[in-house]
């Protein structure tokens, strides 16, 4: 057999008719080329490639000198709270994410609620976040807290 021209090894077929089916409709144009779109052979595969590819912040430590500023601070907002204001403060915060490891920072400007010493939270009324976004009242854990500023805390940071 001469594999070499395609016309001489199929001739025996290739002025043939092509073949309609009298049982079925042809299949529309659209519908063929449906057969050949691109799909998915693993689904949920986008949505994890997508996933690992969102980058997240490691939570940063804070200073031995930072930590006593940020306590000194706390205690500031705590006693205004005590003597009946609601001081409105900027606290720079970090949120673990919910999917995997680290998180993002995120800056609230809220009134204070109220500081609560012993479980460690600094709570704060539903306020707007950095995107003009209305959020709920907040609760935040002393250990997520980067910064806090705002007038009542803005003292002397040496």
């Amino acid at each position: 057999m001469n594999n070499d021209n395609p016309k001489k090894v199929y001739a025996d077929i290739i002025d043939l008719p092509h073949h309609q089916s009298a049982k079925r409709k042809q299949m529309s144009l659209y519908d063929r080329a449906a057969q050949f779109a691109p799909f998915s052979a693993l689904s949920g595969y986008d949505d994890m490639v997508r996933e690992e590819s969102r980058l997240t912040d490691e939570k940063e430590e804070l200073s031995e000198h930072e930590t006593e500023l940020l306590n000194r601070k706390l205690g500031l907002i705590n006693d205004a709270v005590d003597d009946g204001y609601t001081p409105e403060i900027t606290v720079i915060c970090f949120t673990p994410d919910k999917l995997k490891a680290g998180g993002s920072y995120k800056t609230i400007t809220a009134p204070v609620k109220s500081v609560d010493a012993v479980q460690r939270q600094l709570i704060l009324y539903g306020s707007y976040d950095t995107d003009d976004r209305r959020i709920a009242p907040v609760v935040i854990e002393f250990d997520n807290i980067r910064d806090i500023k705002g007038e009542l805390v803005a003292f002397s940071e040496d």
